[in-house]
């Protein structure tokens, strides 16, 4: 297993729009709900990516693609399945928290962040990050994106067949919105999530408005589901109804904490 841990001052970078924001703490419990809806940020492919990265610079994105090498402690290059224009994309993880890669080259990543043109001594100022200019010099002067949201984005199958292995993780997971619960939790229809199924989500944001069918992407931990500890962890806000349903439904069942949800960057 792979660890990527940024190297990262205090100092952050604000005013990105990033989605949702996601904090090092997942969902505290003295947050309360928001009037917040899905992110209206732009959400592109990586194939978008490397065809027209130029133009993206300075736009805020959130892509999927399989993370191909780890570069230093900074950085890794990620892709699709195919090399679009024969390149892939440079990632320099800005996020603040280590990715856990359980196999590179096998092992699919969800990134939020700001397309940049790569100057190395411009990057290192404005984010705190303590790039060899060696490792880089290739990229040097070419889109890059700098990224303040690293999710592995294993497949439903891996998370089926092995959830141990995820949990308290930071992953995404894609499925279909199939019902809002409360404000605070809905279900992901995935027929290939635990066996078909639904996953249930738990998010202190308001529940996304979204349109019926749509794929969303949620990001965050998946964790079971006990009763006690969540009411300890988060301000849930259920009525009792709810409660009961949700505890009947999913007790000691992986359930997924999102500080993330917006639609889907992959194409269906």
């Amino acid at each position: 297993m792979v660890n990527i841990l940024n190297r990262v001052s205090t100092r952050k970078k604000s005013g990105l729009g990033l989605l949702l924001a996601a904090s090092l703490a997942v969902l505290p419990a003295c947050a309360g709900p928001e009037e917040t809806t899905v992110s209206e940020e732009a959400n592109v492919t990586t194939e978008e990516l490397t065809e027209g990265a130029e133009g993206l610079i300075g736009q805020s994105i959130s892509t999927r693609g399989e993370l191909k090498e780890v570069i230093g402690e900074a950085a890794f290059l990620m892709n699709e399945e195919g090399t679009f224009n024969g390149e892939d994309i440079l990632v320099l993880n800005a996020s603040g928290m280590p990715l856990f890669v359980p196999e590179v080259g096998d092992s699919e990543v969800q990134v939020t962040g700001e397309v940049q043109q790569l100057i190395i001594a411009d990057i290192e100022t404005e984010y705190g990050l303590d790039l060899d200019p060696e490792l880089y010099a290739d990229y040097e002067d070419r889109p890059v994106i700098i990224a303040q949201s690293v999710a592995l984005s294993p497949d439903p199958g891996e998370l089926t067949s092995n959830p141990d292995m995820y949990y308290n993780q930071r992953i995404a997971v894609e499925g279909e919105v199939e019902e809002i619960l409360s404000p605070t939790a809905f279900t992901l229809d995935e027929e290939q999530l635990f066996g078909g199924e639904d996953l249930l989500v738990i998010t202190q944001m308001a529940t996304p408005e979204t349109q019926d069918d749509e794929i969303v992407t949620v990001v965050g931990v998946m964790r079971p589901y006990i009763a006690a500890d969540f009411e300890k962890d988060y301000d849930l806000q259920w009525d009792l109804s709810t409660k009961e349903e949700i505890e009947a439904e999913y007790s000691e069942k992986p359930v997924f904490v999102a500080d993330e949800v917006y639609p889907s960057a992959v194409p269906e």
